[in-house]
């Protein structure tokens, strides 16, 4: 590892993770892959026993990623106590509900006890930090760290500041992540749903748009996506490929000769209303389709495939 990205986790060596459900146990088994200590706040009872599964069942993903398994729960420690948790942490990732209520007394709570230096994260997918910070007396040091589902397998973390956060939070948790080899990316203005969200959701609206009107079925446009845009953006993002596709002249071309034809479709999108009958008929062909096989396998089955893309990319990136 450089020196810059193992002096960043030497900085933010002691990880508090509050909340402790599939994003919190995910963040847990990659900040013990990368080496830190980890506490784990979370109220339930059978906390402990969630984590260590979901570590252990987690063990072989870690692994395809490079990252060393042997002795990861030797750094974990379980803490129900928020203070005491909290009590000489570098860092902070939040997981807990998304009740604003809820985060802004628990951000009031860490700030009182944290360090000056703490990074205080949230991965939050819909609470800015803005909103979060409102109790808080130190609120420079909150930001918004808001991963994709698994975080330690997708690469993914959008990095939202507040209104309030320092210039040097924000570089601090860019560094952290990037060291924990994550992909993160600044999001300049805070807005509902971030980024990835907000366009999951546009194509998702579409999505269901299209399985309503008996256009195509589940399986069927899953299909679709899978060997068409899904292939393409993962290798290059919509702007790239929409560069690429106006030939020579770039986006100069490609707004030439679709603008237009753009400009009307999006005027002329018919509204999608998700009603009750809509819905049964999609989670109807969604069981037909999936329900064959068991949520593990589904999952065992998409980490993989993910897996996958991202050594084939890898491989591409370092010029294999």
């Amino acid at each position: 590892m450089a020196t810059a990205q193992q002096d960043i986790l030497n900085r933010y060596s002691k990880v508090t993770v509050i909340g402790a459900g599939v994003i919190g146990a995910s963040w847990t088994a990659l900040f013990l892959a990368h080496g830190l200590a980890v506490v784990v706040n979370d109220p339930r009872p059978d906390v402990e026993t969630i984590v260590r599964d979901y570590i252990r069942n987690n063990l072989s993903t870690l692994g395809e990623l490079g990252l060393p398994t042997d002795n990861l729960e030797k750094r974990l420690s379980f803490e129900a106590d928020l203070e005491r948790s909290v009590t000489g942490a570098d860092l902070v990732q939040e997981n807990g509900p998304e009740r604003i209520e809820f985060k802004q007394d628990l951000w009031a709570r860490i700030g009182k006890v944290v360090g000056e230096h703490a990074l205080m994260l949230s991965s939050s997918s819909a609470k800015t930090a803005t909103e979060q910070a409102l109790k808080m007396s130190r609120p420079e040091r909150l930001l918004v760290g808001h991963p994709f589902n698994p975080p330690h397998l997708i690469p993914l973390v959008e990095v939202v500041p507040g209104e309030k956060t320092s210039p040097e939070a924000v570089d601090d948790a860019v560094a952290f992540y990037a060291a924990l080899g994550k992909v993160p990316r600044v999001v300049r203005k805070e807005m509902p749903g971030f980024v990835a969200n907000r366009l999951q959701r546009a194509i998702f609206r579409e999505c269901c748009y299209l399985v309503i009107q008996g256009v195509v079925k589940v399986d069927e446009l899953d299909d679709i996506v899978t060997s068409s845009i899904g292939l393409r953006w993962a290798a290059d993002g919509p702007f790239r490929s929409f560069h690429l596709g106006g030939g020579a002249g770039g986006f100069k071309s490609f707004f030439k000769q679709f603008g237009p034809g753009l400009n009307e479709a999006w005027k002329n999108m018919a509204a999608v209303d998700l009603d009750e009958a809509a819905q049964d008929k999609i989670i109807a062909q969604a069981e037909a389709s999936f329900a064959a096989q068991p949520p593990e396998q589904l999952e065992s089955e998409r980490d993989a495939k993910q897996l996958a893309i991202i050594r084939a990319l890898r491989d591409v990136q370092a010029g294999k």
